[in-house]
């Protein structure tokens, strides 16, 4: 176990270890949410290379976990959150659907972090990416990687997301289960993941779409959250504490049981009008 760090407050930023407070979307009416989000180095790695961010005018939500080691995976995880909301931004006045946007969003940071990672130094760095968007009652959700989406409704928690990993691909495919999973190195491979933003010149999201009311909440994580808690788990935190106490309460959760990776929540809430 180790202590979980005092991050600052500030408004939209890239950077990760900042912590938001409540704000309502100024946008269509009867379903507003509120936002927190928090991020920790964890008790294991020397610096974090999760990132996100939000903008609330926009109604789109980004959390991101950066891969290269050393500064590169800070690097394509924070170019890949500016990007997504950079490109959300631009498309806002055009006819284009939320769902366009979102998707053009994602290519639009796989660009950025491909183009940024020719320079030897950054070459190979990568990250995986899970954003959401408002669109009037709904929440449309795009992941690529690991990085997951949960929806916490009625005392439940279930993933919306589905990872793009190596050991679920096992899963999927029926060569891991509950009897081989027992025998096999999962400590080896459930790092190794099959769609990451940066790595190819192509990137395949997923689109989820999330019907919102008053009560649901959604949570946006990266794998140093899933690696140790459980989605019941997160379900008992969020019935536990205030909303504005659940990112905190999962990563120390998270950090007691070994905190091995960085540690990123997003937990977004929906409220009446």
């Amino acid at each position: 176990m180790c202590d979980t760090e005092s991050p600052a407050q500030s408004g939209i930023v890239v950077r990760p270890g900042l912590r938001f407070e409540t704000m309502n979307v100024p946008s269509s009416p009867p379903i507003h949410l509120s936002v927190w989000a928090l991020s920790d180095i964890g008790c294991v790695r020397e610096n974090n290379e999760d990132a996100f961010a939000f903008d609330q005018s926009l109604g789109v939500y980004v959390v991101c976990d950066g891969m290269g080691g050393l500064d590169s995976g800070e690097v394509a995880s924070s170019r890949a959150v500016a990007a997504i909301l950079s490109s959300f931004e631009s498309t806002a006045q055009t006819d284009a659907t939320v769902n366009s946007r979102l998707l053009m969003a994602i290519y639009a940071a796989n660009r950025d972090v491909i183009e940024v990672a020719a320079v030897p130094p950054l070459k190979g760095m990568g990250t995986t990416a899970v954003a959401a968007a408002l669109d009037g009652n709904r929440l449309l959700i795009a992941n690529v990687g690991d990085s997951r989406a949960y929806l916490i409704d009625n005392g439940d928690c279930g993933q919306i997301t589905i990872d793009h990993s190596y050991i679920n691909e096992l899963i999927r495919n029926g060569t891991l289960n509950v009897e081989t999973a027992a025998s096999a190195d999962l400590e080896a491979i459930q790092s190794i993941i099959t769609r990451a933003i940066g790595i190819e010149a192509e990137v395949e999201p997923d689109i989820f779409t999330v019907d919102l009311h008053p009560g649901a909440a959604v949570l946006l994580t990266t794998d140093g959250l899933t690696r140790h808690v459980q989605a019941q788990e997160i379900a008992a935190v969020f019935a536990a504490v205030e909303p504005n106490l659940v990112c905190a309460s999962l990563i120390q959760l998270a950090k007691e049981r070994g905190g091995h990776d960085n540690i990123t929540c997003m937990l977004l809430v929906c409220l009446p009008a």
